[in-house]
């Protein structure tokens, strides 16, 4: 964990958050600030920055945030119209909490680019 992190304090229910899944390693929530019907984010509950570092560091807890992403839409009743994965790397890739998360997003049309 890492003290000043956002997500970090989130896992260890320092801060609120309306949570729709667990495992041992992994947590999903609903975003804060959604960009669509249904904007989930999941996240590793161990402090990786970006999902390059937590897929080299460590691929089957990589592999576990994409199956629990895909058990949230279905919980979400979005997995048969479709849904989007979205993975920010990096200040210019859009990412602002530096704790790697996935937003699993859907309940309408996804268009590109994203708007």
């Amino acid at each position: 964990m890492t003290a000043a992190c956002l997500f970090c304090r989130l896992v260890e229910r320092e801060v609120p958050a309306t949570v729709v899944h667990e495992t041992e390693r992994v947590l999903a929530f609903h975003d804060i600030t959604p960009r669509a019907p249904r904007h989930l984010l999941v996240i590793p509950k161990p402090h990786f920055t970006t999902v390059g570092e937590m897929a080299l560091a460590d691929p089957l807890l990589a592999g576990e945030v994409l199956a629990v992403a895909h058990e949230v839409a279905k919980e979400q009743g979005i997995d048969g119209s479709g849904y989007r994965l979205v993975f920010n790397t990096g200040a210019d890739g859009g990412q602002t909490v530096f704790h790697v998360h996935c937003h699993v997003l859907g309940g309408r049309r996804m268009t590109w680019p994203p708007g």
